[in-house]
């Protein structure tokens, strides 16, 4: 099978296209025909070595597919069943072997492509507006990168909320994605002053909680956006790690709260991940969620992949299709 693999790290250039054997699944294992590949900012990060690994490596930790075979003790799927996953290394590849009680199967209607776009970050925005911070109907949220894969997600379940949203954004093009996701307001971050318009917008009060997948460019200026007893939620650091925080700021901004969720562990148990990743694809298969695939590739092309999702040339989810 051909993979993507990294044997040092660095830039886009870094990631190989390899011949390696068709891997067997062992006890509690299924081997997995993989159709779409979700390109996810953390797959950035394990590249060029901010998130550090043994080397080499297969990139990826989402995908979906059918399954092709199963190991002994296997009874969570069988074998011809469409099903999706993510946490899991080694994604960039044709097949992978994956355990067995990581596994999803895919609702009726929806294919491998949905799948791969709808896990990682789907959840990532379940658990975001459900777990980390509950948004309430009347409350005012900040969603950083509204027209990414998460933001558009983020922006659809704060409304269903109730919330009021605003998002930040670089283009006027993907402006209108945001509002069509449900933004009621979005600020271009490239003209405007993000944390003199929330200000304006909240008549000076700020807003209740910060989703910010960004870091260090927003990070500093996001806190001052917050109403007293605030959350900040950082879940991602796309423009870079934030700079330190002495925990006696958080008091003189206002009592805010800080803190640095991840998805692993909002599924870290098989009947967790079955409940969110089940509330989020039947929200899209039901038509209440809509998922934006921006971008495909070819799985040869993942370099290429990497350098539209670090160039803020992309918009919803970003796959490769082996």
């Amino acid at each position: 099978m051909r993979a993507i693999r990294v044997h040092e790290y660095g830039g886009p250039e870094a990631m190989r296209v390899e011949e390696l054997p068709t891997p067997t699944p062992g006890a509690g294992q299924a081997l997995l025909r993989l159709e779409a590949v979700g390109v996810n900012f953390i797959d950035v990060y394990q590249r060029s070595g901010l998130y550090k690994g043994a080397l080499p490596f297969t990139l990826g930790l989402e995908g979906s597919g059918v399954v092709e075979a199963a190991g002994p003790g296997v009874s969570e799927v069988r074998i011809g069943d469409r099903v999706a996953y993510t946490g899991v290394p080694g994604a960039y590849a044709e097949h992978a072997v994956v355990p067995a009680a990581r596994l999803v199967t895919l609702p009726a209607g929806l294919g491998a492509r949905d799948g791969a776009a709808a896990m990682l970050q789907g959840m990532t925005a379940h658990y975001l507006v459900r777990a980390t911070y509950p948004l309430k109907a009347g409350e005012t949220c900040l969603i950083h990168a509204a027209a990414g894969g998460v933001g558009l997600l983020l922006c659809q379940l704060a409304k269903q909320a109730g919330a009021r949203v605003i998002g930040t954004v670089s283009t006027e093009a993907k402006a209108r994605l945001a509002r069509e996701a449900g933004a009621d307001e979005v600020i271009l971050y490239t003209q405007q002053d993000f944390l003199a318009e929330v200000k304006r917008l909240t008549d000076g009060r700020g807003v209740q909680v910060v989703y910010d997948s960004v870091g260090k460019t927003t990070f500093e200026k996001g806190l001052d956006c917050l109403a007293p007893r605030g959350y900040m939620v950082l879940y991602g650091q796309s423009s870079g790690p934030v700079p330190a925080l002495a925990p006696n700021t958080l008091n003189t901004k206002g009592s805010l709260f800080l803190t640095r969720p991840s998805l692993f562990h909002h599924v870290s148990t098989r009947e967790e991940l079955l409940q969110r990743a089940g509330e989020v694809l039947g929200w899209i298969a039901a038509g209440k969620l809509r998922l934006r695939i921006g971008a495909t590739f070819p799985l040869a092309e993942a370099a290429e992949a990497h350098r539209q999702l670090e160039g803020r040339q992309t918009t919803g989810k970003v796959l490769l299709l082996p």
